[in-house]
């Protein structure tokens, strides 16, 4: 049987950003089921889909919206974290750029079940085409009456803000995000406490990511059993978007059952880009682990799957190399980001990433010695869970993953005095939609 999109159902459908356009294709019928049935009931019912954040950790949903204490005499807020920033990360946008009424649908039954009566997406400030679609979609939902002082009747208020950060990567970590949003400096908390307890302004607070938000409206309106009938067993239910970039026929957002292998994957893309042969993939974004092609081709792409295989699903931005690529250069890339993108706040962190780049550069120009991939393995473990927040570990997987499973190419251009792989180029079809 053929997948049938859920996510993505609207788009190629314009008419679907207005409310009324909406409501035509289905829309806030989960909204609306939401309003008639107790708080408890809906967390419950997510509960027992089996969501798991889609933004990167992979938490349970509804078990993060039961952690928000309900006998505290104090705003509840939800934080949309929409400040997609994972280099080869592109999925959220395309959610709220196509169908900016499921995001805010979603948005209102998680406020609805936790009892926040505000919502906030802080979106990535790049993301400019996105924030038009989004304040437009919000305006026309309080005008007719899905947001305001009783949604759609019920007696429930709801005010929804969008806020832009100013590009720091660093604000996609959450509690860098609820200082942003506070208008502080960007940086992470100490945890504990956690946002459920102390997260906006002092007070109990949920974040979750965009898409795991717009998975909301089908898992109450279809219901949990439907949501768990998707995907490969009962830790990684429902659908998922794949955004896949690199050296792929047809590069963009896919949507497909989570637990997909990467071969079907990779041939819903046209293959590897010009028949040439896959050598590697990262499955999660610029922080997973490289995973040789040869060896997993066939792996479900799904949380557990991918934990076991050394790496992680992540964000679920897929990048493909073929036999070209230098994964020295590529690794080097990324770790120029993380240490451009690190707060500073933390020692590991700070110091490392930057030692990082300046030895993967140092081996990338020819001029690297024999003891350089052991003294990277050095740096990965003193980084390794000793930051305060992930992106330590975060510059650690792509860095890593190098020295254990292409250990054979560093020693290659230490050996030969340079990069034994053709100059990068820039190619048609390869640049992410």
């Amino acid at each position: 049987m053929a997948f049938e999109p859920v996510l993505t159902r609207n788009v190629g459908h314009p008419e679907a950003r207005t409310v009324a356009g909406y409501k035509q294709r289905g829309g806030y019928a989960g909204l609306a089921k939401a309003l008639k049935m107790e708080p408890g009931e809906v967390i419950d019912e997510v509960k027992k889909s089996g969501l798991r954040g889609r933004g990167g950790a992979g938490f349970p949903a509804g078990l993060k919206w039961s952690f928000v204490p309900q006998d505290l005499d104090k705003p509840k807020y939800l934080v949309c974290n929409a400040d997609e920033s994972e280099p080869g990360t592109f999925k959220d946008r395309l959610l709220m750029e196509h169908d900016p009424q499921q995001l805010i649908e979603g948005c209102a039954i998680c406020c609805y079940a936790v009892g926040a009566n505000t919502c906030y997406v802080y979106i990535r400030g790049e993301y400019t085409a996105a924030l038009a679609i989004m304040e437009q979609a919000i305006r026309d939902a309080y005008d007719a009456g899905v947001l305001g002082d009783s949604v759609m009747g019920s007696g429930f208020k709801l005010d929804f803000y969008m806020h832009a950060g100013a590009g720091a990567y660093i604000c996609g970590e959450e509690t860098g995000m609820l200082e942003s949003l506070e208008g502080k400096r960007g940086q992470p908390r100490v945890k504990p406490p956690f946002p459920a307890v102390i997260g906006a302004f002092g007070c109990p607070t949920v974040i979750n990511n965009v898409e795991t938000l717009a998975n909301v409206p089908h898992i109450v309106e279809r219901g949990a059993d439907w949501f768990k009938s998707i995907g490969t067993d009962e830790r990684n239910t429902g659908p998922k978007l794949y955004a896949v970039s690199g050296h792929v026929e047809r590069p963009g957002t896919y949507e497909m059952p989570i637990g997909v292998p990467f071969r079907q994957l990779l041939d819903a893309c046209g293959g590897v880009w010009r028949g040439r042969e896959l050598k590697a993939f990262i499955p999660g974004g610029a922080s997973a682990a490289i995973l040789p092609g040869d060896r997993y081709i066939d792996l479900p792409m799904d949380f557990d799957s991918i934990a076991k295989a050394g790496s992680m699903l992540g964000s679920a931005a897929v990048m493909v190399m073929d036999e070209t690529t230098c994964m020295v250069r590529s690794v080097a890339r990324l770790s120029k980001f993380f240490n451009h993108e690190s707060c500073g706040q933390c020692t590991p962190c700070r110091e490392g990433t930057n030692w990082m780049e300046l030895l993967l550069n140092r081996i990338e120009k020819g001029q690297g010695r024999e003891q350089d991939a052991s003294l990277l393995a050095n740096i990965c473990t003193h980084i390794s869970g000793n930051s305060l927040c992930a992106l330590g570990d975060a510059a650690v997987g792509p860095v890593k993953s190098l020295v254990e499973t292409y250990s054979d190419e560093i020693e290659q251009h230490v050996r030969e005095a340079r990069c034994p792989f053709p100059p990068t180029r820039v190619f048609a079809g390869a640049a992410a939609h």
